[in-house]
């Protein structure tokens, strides 16, 4: 499988570019675990949010994808309004059709819209917000440079 590596200094980047693209106001954000958490991070400090929550999905073992996705921890989102869900690529789209499901059945008054640093156009379905299409694998600085140095 071709890999591309991608440091710290392009996701700073791609997240500047992202909060340019994005033109709703939103209250909330989710982060999809793991992959979603830093980008979460920077948006809520950028934004000046601190209604960050999370939701858990796995459908990868690894690099393998697995039959379905499973979503559990469903945040409480109590006053929210207009929620961004955010993750770090929608390769299959398997995950955000299923967090989208999942969120809209617990929350059918809430507002959601989503958000990505990659997106491949095979995906099931696209981001609202996206900044660059994938091709290829991506080895994300947070996975890739922590197993080099732990």
């Amino acid at each position: 499988m071709e890999k591309r590596y991608y440091p710290y200094e392009d996701f700073l980047d791609d997240t500047k570019s992202l909060t340019q693209k994005i033109d709703w106001k939103f209250d909330t954000i989710i982060p999809i675990a793991r992959g979603g958490f830093s980008l979460a991070h920077l948006l809520g400090e950028y934004y000046n949010i601190r209604e960050v929550y999370s939701i858990n999905t796995i459908g990868y073992d690894d690099t393998i994808k697995l039959e379905s996705v499973k979503v559990f921890n469903i945040p409480e989102l109590g006053e929210a309004k207009n929620v961004l869900i955010v993750d770090d690529i929608v390769d299959s789209g398997d995950t955000l059709v299923e967090v989208l499901k999942v969120l809209r059945q617990a929350y059918p008054n809430v507002n959601f819209k989503t958000a990505a640093l990659f997106y491949k156009k095979s995906a099931k379905i696209a981001p609202d917000w996206y900044v660059k299409e994938a091709d290829k694998w991506i080895e994300f600085f947070w996975t890739e440079d922590i197993k080099r140095k732990i």
